[in-house]
């Protein structure tokens, strides 16, 4: 079991970037597929990105494909998420949930693990 914490969060311009990182204690990181997930107000929780145990295999939701960058450093224990060209509609909490089962998936539901998640807002 991992525990997870993100952070890199904040009040950004439009156009602008933030990096995001989620990094886990406890054992195995790399035994676990990662992903971004992220909940505006009033919405459901929506997949954002997804990255294999080795990092080889990604995919992203289409609204951020050419704009988001996730990758993962298994030696640090930690999951990043770049962020460039940043609009309003980015704005939400920003949450990394880890699947043990590392089926690369875009469901919620394979992710048992979630961290507390990280606020962006983005101004327009």
């Amino acid at each position: 079991q991992v525990q997870l914490v993100e952070s890199g969060g904040g009040l950004v311009q439009t156009g602008g970037s933030l990096r995001l990182s989620c990094t886990a204690s406890g054992r195995n990181f790399w035994l676990y597929s990662m992903a971004w997930f992220r909940q505006a107000p009033g919405k459901e929780r929506e997949f954002v990105a997804v990255i294999s145990q080795g990092g080889s295999i990604t995919d992203y939701r289409e609204s951020v494909k050419g704009r988001f960058t996730i990758s993962r450093d298994n030696a640090k224990n930690t999951m990043y998420l770049q962020m460039n060209s940043l609009t309003p509609e980015d704005t939400a909490v920003y949450y990394c949930g880890a699947d043990p089962s590392a089926s690369n998936s875009a469901s919620s539901y394979n992710y048992e693990t979630w961290g507390q998640g990280t606020q962006v807002t983005v101004s327009s």
